[in-house]
């Protein structure tokens, strides 16, 4: 079993910058794929970053460039550094593990808001 735990949400204006991390707990965290999902009021849940046990990632078009997932296994720890934002990104973040494609997780936080002022 993983708990996930996000956090670092919060209010910021159009070009600024966030990180949200994640905290999961379980003895086998380093082996499962994990990443970023958000929803908007409105919008389909949409996967927005995603890191592999390897560390390959992965990026939504609309986010590359501007968002980097990372993962510190030492730390149980997945971060999404956020920078430029812009007021499309408003939604809520939610941390996701999968033991096999992170399409189909296992495992979800209990998510975190973002939100962008124009």
């Amino acid at each position: 079993q993983v708990q996930l735990v996000e956090a670092g949400g919060g209010l910021v204006q159009a070009g600024g910058s966030l990180r949200l991390s994640c905290a999961g707990s379980g003895r086998t965290f380093r082996s499962y794929a994990m990443g970023w999902f958000r929803q908007a009021p409105g919008k389909q849940r949409e996967l927005v970053a995603a890191i592999t046990s390897g560390g390959s990632t992965n990026y939504a078009d609309s986010v590359k460039g501007r968002f980097t997932i990372s993962r510190d296994n030492a730390k149980n720890t997945v971060y999404l550094q956020m920078i430029n934002l812009k007021p499309e990104d408003t939604a809520v973040y939610f941390c996701a593990a999968a033991l096999v494609r992170i399409s189909s997780p296992n495992y979800w936080g209990q998510g975190t808001q973002v939100t962008v002022s124009s």
